[in-house]
């Protein structure tokens, strides 16, 4: 569980560093998935610049009643245990059927060795997980919300590629 006094914090910092951003509350912050590993395991592949897109169900965006993605949206991206990783700016929404997903799509999810052929098992794993839970099954026709994003901001706790911390350039 994320602790609103950290968000604002970090929230503070990545103002500090942008001095050109608007200052206003903490947008959104979420972790990856539906466990905590695997909101570690992806944030990891995020701060590392690996995952640069991701996708969700567009049937569970609905049944949350969630606004969609819009490009220039800026998320506090989480790690499982709830703490703030990044700021990452979405640069593209699609939506696309779950058997559309093309292979550069997949790779730049950066999850597993990159290919199309694990993305589609590890998908379809999860989405058969997660879409009971508001009485849908999963389907290879179903749409999807596919994001490409970015990263513009990582304090220097959670960098490890060897660039240096903090903004990243565009």
């Amino acid at each position: 569980m994320s602790d609103p006094s950290t968000i604002e914090a970090f929230w503070r910092d990545f103002l500090t560093s942008q001095p050109d951003q608007e200052r206003s509350s903490p947008p959104e912050a979420w972790g990856f998935g539906d466990n905590p590993q695997m909101a570690d395991e992806l944030g990891r592949l995020v701060t590392a610049g690996i995952k640069t897109a991701t996708c969700s169900a567009l049937w569970e965006v609905e049944a949350e009643g969630s606004p969609l993605p819009q490009v220039g949206d800026l998320s506090i991206i989480l790690d499982g245990d709830g703490q703030p990783l990044c700021v990452v700016e979405t640069v593209e929404v699609a939506i696309r059927a779950y058997d559309a997903v093309d292979a550069a799509f997949a790779y730049a999810e950066g999850e597993g060795d990159r290919s199309l052929d694990y993305w589609r098992e590890a998908h379809r794993r999860f989405f058969a997980r997660i879409l009971p839970a508001i009485g849908l099954q999963f389907d290879e026709a179903m749409p999807l919300v596919c994001e490409r994003f970015r990263v513009v901001y990582r304090p220097p706790a959670v960098h490890n590629t060897g660039e240096s911390p903090g903004p990243i350039a565009a």
